[in-house]
């Protein structure tokens, strides 16, 4: 829809918005921030006079939205507020850096200049790979954690308003946002911020999907608001008789971490029990607040029965986000589980607002939280230029979104761990050089290797050994250690590997020469080629290894002694394989997948990690050695491709599906009845006409599971064969696997 809207109405909404802006700022503003925030406001709106966003509003829209999410929803002061209006004054009009220092002071003048290389790393084409930019951008943190904490509200105002760009740009910043931006939030401990991005990262991604949860969740509210009514109205007498001030809110699961169980689990909306969480917010001083939660957890589980296998007790030892709170899972009325979050106002302001609220509360006396610390290390890993971009970002994640657990030290200290962190990863994370020598652990007073798991409450001694040396299979299972260990180990490896390379060489150099072969620079390539690999480090790396043996060399030099086979080799660098000819015959007779806007028909191989069939959403991935790659829009690897390689990224789509076959996988269980079997094999080859090219059914004690492998000629046959075994007598559930 056009946007209409005359100069004196615009003026009009942008004065409005203005002072809703500072009606409602989360610290109290004094004369002088007044005055800097109506000065940022005037520059902003002088310097973006002339601009327009894509859906035609007035560009200054932009940074008062900013500044508003930055002083309502994470709470910063008025130095943050003065920045986010200025944001992009620098990268998009006249005014430079030294304008705004002058006028706003040099904190403001940091901050912006911080805000400005991220965008300007975001526009750059010639990055190798996407994981540079992110790595540079976390690096600001070095200057001020503010910049983050702004670019951070940048991005969800640019995701809020993101319907009038084209659907691939879309694609792309959604990608973006839940690879980086959304758990980089929720490190930050700014889980509302944190779940609006990913659930609006969800409606670009997979919008089909979102749609449907979203209207699931719609139709439900009305019922949702009865029940947390009658569950309240239970336990508020209670509440009130022991002197409570307090609060009862209802809060519904977001629509990503419904569609995230979706996954995990294997299963439907309507059999997820757990879609909404009741919170109980408390008055109460700091100094009674743990005694109040579990007075507050007597008073619920009075009145209904607790899972005990779902407490989590983040009072007692508090996330390293900062994060406080109680939770259980009790038996609510109709016979429905309800998660119950018992919290005092502070550590709701927390949880909240994140990083502000965690400083405000913070005394100087108080010893570091997991947050600086976090921060900290954060910071030790990026001054180390050895560590691979990539890595950088694969552990930077990993450790975002890791759910803790709490190991012993052999001093009785507790230190927070990602869950699944093995003896080795404790090791690195007490200091480099212990996991450098890591031989093994005493855990619970028994010995294990390095690679045993931890669980919470393990008490762990490391043992070192001063000759010990990494290996090559540490990288397995060095699953949670920080970037700059992954980079000190393969550091250590590729040392080791240079001396086994170079007496490798030597090695080489007399075996040739007793097959009268003399080592050279073209022999060396053809050597490289044979084997099929890709440097000639590899080569001699892999004949000191022993890798290489002589009867290979042996038969290497038969067939270079070969004329007729020098031939055949030469015939064969042009002749493509029988799977190209194979590939390129489907494309020249069935026309079935196209790429780019040109709708180009190119070679490509489908990606065995989701199993695309003719009809699905697809996109193309360019990757390095094996041509085009095409990935369902919903891949478990589409985010990551999509955020780290968006300029390997290629549209694409099917025209045509009717004459090629696709193995699809299917589990289906029920009840196990009498010709059940026959039933269903009717259903799929007779009705349907679908080949079975296997069957696997077991049966017990009265019920079945099994395994079908099926040929289908696109994605709406699928949907059909689907419904129709849903409708026979006994099938309870049919969902489509991917062979991994």
């Amino acid at each position: 829809m056009a946007y209409t809207v005359s100069i004196e109405e615009e003026n009009k909404e942008i004065a409005a918005r203005y002072k809703d802006l500072l009606k409602g700022t989360y610290q109290r503003l004094t004369t002088q921030d007044k005055k800097d925030i109506r000065k940022a406001f005037e520059r902003a709106l002088e310097a973006h006079s002339d601009q327009r966003r894509k859906t035609g509003e007035p560009y200054i829209y932009h940074p008062i939205a900013v500044a508003k999410i930055v002083a309502y929803e994470i709470g910063l002061g008025p130095t943050s507020i003065v920045a986010a209006l200025l944001h992009d004054v620098v990268e998009d009009t006249h005014y430079t850096l030294e304008d705004i220092e002058g006028e706003f002071g040099e904190t403001v003048a940091r901050i912006v200049n911080g805000l400005t290389k991220i965008s300007r790393l975001s526009k750059e084409q010639d990055a190798s790979i996407q994981a540079e930019n992110f790595r540079k951008m976390i690096l600001t943190l070095h200057d001020d954690v503010r910049v983050i904490l702004i670019k951070v509200a940048d991005r969800l105002h640019n995701m809020q308003t993101m319907d009038a760009m084209p659907e691939y740009k879309q694609q792309k910043i959604a990608s973006e946002t839940l690879y980086i931006y959304a758990p980089l939030a929720h490190r930050l401990g700014l889980y509302n911020i944190k779940t609006e991005l990913e659930d609006l990262g969800l409606k670009y991604t997979e919008s089909e999907v979102y749609n449907d949860i979203l209207g699931k969740i719609e139709d439900s509210k009305e019922d949702q608001e009865k029940y947390i009514k009658s569950f309240s109205k239970v336990i508020k007498t209670s509440l009130t008789k022991e002197g409570f001030s307090y609060k009862i809110k209802g809060r519904t699961k977001s629509i990503y971490s419904i569609r995230r169980k979706m996954r995990a689990q294997s299963v439907s909306y309507d059999e997820i029990y757990d879609k909404f969480a009741i919170r109980i917010i408390y008055k109460s001083e700091q100094t009674q607040e743990k005694f109040d939660a579990w007075k507050i957890y007597s008073i619920v589980t009075d009145h209904f029965q607790p899972n005990p296998t779902r407490l989590r007790d983040w009072i007692t030892q508090p996330k390293t986000t900062g994060y406080e709170s109680l939770h259980i899972t009790v038996m609510g009325p109709q016979g429905k589980w309800v998660e119950v979050q018992i919290r005092s106002e502070r550590m709701d302001e927390i949880a909240e607002k994140g990083y502000a609220a965690h400083y405000k509360y913070k005394n100087a006396s108080e010893k570091e939280s997991g947050l600086d610390t976090w921060l900290n290390r954060l910071k030790e890993t990026l001054e180390n230029p050895d560590v691979n971009a990539v890595d950088f970002v694969e552990d930077f994640k990993l450790n975002l979104y890791a759910d803790e657990i709490f190991i012993f030290t052999p001093r009785g200290d507790l230190k927070p761990m990602p869950s699944n962190a093995t003896a080795l990863d404790f090791a690195f994370s007490i200091h480099t050089e212990i996991g450098m020598r890591c031989r093994g652990a005493r855990i619970n007073g028994k010995l294990k290797p390095i690679n045993h798991v931890l669980k919470s409450g393990d008490q762990v001694e490391i043992i070192t050994a001063a000759q010990q040396k990494p290996k090559l299979r540490w990288l397995d299972f060095v699953v949670t250690a920080r970037a700059r260990a992954r980079a000190r180990i393969k550091a250590s490896l590729r040392e080791e590997q240079k001396e086994i390379a170079k007496e490798g060489k030597e090695v080489l150099t007399r075996k040739l020469r007793s097959l009268k072969l003399t080592l050279n620079e073209p022999l060396v390539n053809e050597l490289v080629g044979y084997f099929k690999l890709k440097t000639s480090q590899d080569l001699f790396f892999r004949v000191g290894n022993g890798s290489i043996e002589n009867n290979q060399l042996k038969e290497f030099a038969s067939q270079r002694s070969n004329a007729f086979f020098n031939f055949f080799k030469k015939r064969m660098r042009n002749t493509p394989d029988a799977a190209t000819i194979h590939k390129e015959e489907i494309n020249e007779n069935y026309d079935m997948l196209v790429f780019g806007k040109e709708e180009e028909q190119l070679d490509y191989t489908l990606a065995k990690c989701c199993n695309p069939i003719a009809g699905d959403k697809v996109f193309g991935f360019l990757t390095i050695n094996e041509g085009i790659k095409v990935h369902k829009k919903d891949c478990p690897n589409a985010v990551s491709l999509q955020a780290n390689y968006a300029y390997r990224i290629m549209q694409a789509k099917w025209i045509d599906s009717t004459q090629q076959d696709f193995n699809v996988f299917l589990h289906v269980s029920g009840t196990d009845k009498f010709g059940l079997v026959s039933q269903l094999t009717r259903v799929i080859s007779t009705n349907m006409h679908v080949n079975i090219h296997n069957l696997n059914i077991s049966g017990s004690d009265g019920v079945f599971d099994g395994r079908i492998t099926i040929s289908v000629k696109n994605n709406q046959q699928l949907k059909k064969l689907t419904e129709n075994i849903k409708k026979i007598d006994g099938i309870e559930k049919v969902e489509r696997i991917y062979k991994q």
